[in-house]
């Protein structure tokens, strides 16, 4: 069973009105926004959400002996990756991440995001 069959069977019990309902920010993956970005094909879905889990690994990888200036090229690379598929809260930290490249604190920060949206994505994979 795919992504979609269990991710949005928990999206439709989660939120009162099913996927239509507001975006909920406590989700890693924002599941309505990526079937608007890939028009419902729930293949394209779960091709597009392991790019994007191999990315995010790679730069979490490269974050830690990266310098300045890659930090900021992969900080962007992530925050427009990330807000395709839906996930704002990398995003966002992304974008935080290009403002101030050097603080460890907002480093961490992306570091665990990257790590729960790659869990998120495995459990609705199963």
């Amino acid at each position: 069973m795919g992504i979609l069959r269990h991710g949005y069977a928990n999206v439709a019990f989660a939120m009162p009105g099913g996927e239509t309902s507001g975006i909920r920010r406590s989700r890693p993956i924002d599941l309505a926004h990526l079937s608007t970005q890939t028009m419902g094909d729930r293949d394209l879905e779960r091709e597009v959400l392991g790019m994007f889990v191999d990315q995010a690994q790679s730069v979490r990888r490269q974050l830690a002996i990266a310098g300045q200036k890659e930090r900021l090229f992969l900080a962007h690379t992530l925050k427009g990756s990330a807000r395709g598929v839906g996930a704002f809260p990398i995003a966002d930290c992304a974008g935080e991440m290009e403002e101030r490249p050097t603080d460890k604190l907002v480093a961490r920060r992306l570091e665990k995001l990257i790590d729960e949206a790659c869990d998120f994505i495995a459990s609705i994979d199963r």
